[in-house]
């Protein structure tokens, strides 16, 4: 048995098999159109959750070198919200970040079809 497969925890198939594969090719994808997204993910959308209000315009747009607190606030401030009120931001109905995040960083690691979902609610929803 070679020493490549004889830890328990590697497949049992050769160590150059995987690295074998074909280049990816870098392809240019064409942008969906924010109302395309809107009705893509439609379907998709948790139920309202904690009674926030539905923001009345579904997409915006952020300088990517700001933080996640920019965004917390400028939410706050759609909403009328105080910041004594309770307001839960997740990112793709998955994880709070940081308000010290940089939203270049979420975007580049989490962003679904060119966007950064961001979902909010009144009651820690998930988490």
């Amino acid at each position: 048995m070679s020493s490549a497969n004889s830890d328990p925890t590697l497949p049992h198939s050769s160590s150059t098999s995987s690295l074998n594969t074909p280049p990816i090719e870098n392809t240019l994808l064409t942008p969906l159109s924010p109302a395309t997204i809107l009705e893509k993910y439609k379907g998709k959308k948790d139920s309202k959750k904690g009674n926030a209000p539905i923001l009345k315009q579904p997409f915006f747009k952020i300088t990517a070198s700001n933080k996640f607190q920019v965004v917390i606030q400028f939410l706050r401030n759609q909403l009328n919200y105080k910041v004594s009120d309770p307001l839960f931001l997740y990112v793709n109905s998955a994880f709070s970040p940081a308000p010290d995040e940089i939203v270049s960083n979420l975007h580049k690691c989490f962003s679904t079809d060119g966007h950064l979902i961001i979902n909010y609610c009144t009651t820690a929803a998930w988490g």
